[in-house]
This record gives structure tokens, sequence and C-alpha cells, in this order.
């Protein structure tokens, strides 16, 4: 590869790498080109002319954070056959990612989410298409644990998958808000215990 765009991709991945830490603290409205460029004494052009403008480096932002959370939650929930463990790995490991800080401010999609969940614009599309993706895959692991006869017959796929977001999402704002980790080992049992008590093999998610 070319030296420069080495250094240009180089560049870029740092300046992603710290807009997602702040957009997490601070939401999205908190990022600048000049702030970038100065925290990370790169040149503020450089920095524009890789983003353009300041909604498009919140958009590059929110698509970065996609990929940490994919890397972080999904992909190794994924190294398991669909099933019970499958969504248990979900779960668990959305909490892990929240409670280890993989971005400073907990869940990035939690704190944008409430910067922008009531304003128009592609900035919000594309936070609600990340979360809908979300919850369209905690839908889509109970179902394939009904179908493969995992889970209770009668089971709500919409239903489950939405009451396991929302104890995982008031992990994550009790923690942030009161600095309380004892959150996640609540949230952690109630997942559990909603699965083992729907699971018709009980030894499904012995050990966990």
């Amino acid at each position: 590869m070319d030296g420069r765009v080495l250094r240009g991709e180089q560049t870029r991945a740092a300046v992603l790498g710290r807009a997602m830490g702040i957009a997490s603290v601070e939401g999205l409205e908190g990022l600048s080109i000049g702030r970038l460029a100065a925290e990370l004494e790169v040149s503020k052009s450089g920095v524009f002319a890789r983003f353009g403008s300041k909604e498009e480096l919140q958009l590059a932002t929110v698509a970065a954070a996609r990929e940490v959370f994919l890397d972080a939650v999904v992909r190794p929930a994924f190294e398991v056959p669909p099933g019970v463990r499958r969504l248990w790995r979900l779960c668990d490991g959305w909490v892990v990612y929240s409670r280890g800080r993989v971005f400073p401010g907990g869940c990035f999609f939690a704190s944008v989410a409430a910067e922008f969940d009531a304003r128009p614009g592609r900035v919000r599309d594309a936070v609600a298409a990340a979360l809908a993706d979300w919850a369209g895959l905690l839908e889509r692991a109970v179902g394939d644990a009904c179908q493969l006869g995992q889970l209770e017959a009668g089971v709500s796929a919409r239903q489950l998958a939405f009451e396991l977001e929302a104890l995982a999402s008031a992990a994550n704002a009790r923690s942030v808000l009161h600095d309380d980790d004892s959150a996640y080992d609540l949230a952690r049992s109630a997942m559990l215990d909603r699965l083992r008590a729907l699971a018709t093999e009980k030894g499904l998610l012995e050990g966990e």
C-alpha cells in the first residue's frame, strides 16, 4: 500500500476511535473536526478531507461503532450453533460489552439513541437501523431456538427478545448513571433465569 494511503487509513482509524469514545460519553453532537484534529495532533484539513462535514463524521462514527459491536457481541455468539446457547451468548456478550466499557460511556447506541431519537435525519436513521438490527437478531435467535424445540411451545420471539433487550438496557442505564456495576449481575441473572425457565432441556444452560 502506498505510504500516503496507509497514513490516511491510520489517521481515519484514529479519528474514529477517538470519536466513538467521545460520542459514547458526550453524544455525537460533541464531535467536531477541529476538536478531533487538536486532540489527535493531526491537521484539521486532513481530518476534513476524510469526512467532509460534521454529519459525515457522525455517520462514520456510527458505522464504526456498529463494527465494534459486531466484533464484541455478535460474531463470538455465532461461533456456537443456533439455539438457546447462541441466544444466551448474545445476551451475555452484550452484558460483557457494556460492563467492560468497550466504549467509555457504556453502550454506544444507548447513548446516541437518547440524543437522536426525536431528531429526524440521516444520523437518526443510522442509529435506528443499528438498534433495529440488534433487536431483529435477538428475535431471530429466539425463533431459531423455538424451531429447534429448545424453547417451550408458544413462546413469542418478539416478546422474549424485547424482555431480554430491556434488561440489558436497564443494566446499562443504571450502571452509567449510578456507577452501579451490580446492575449487570441483576440483568444477567434475570436473563438466565428467564431462558432456563423456558428451555425444554434443563441442562442446555448449565454452568452458565
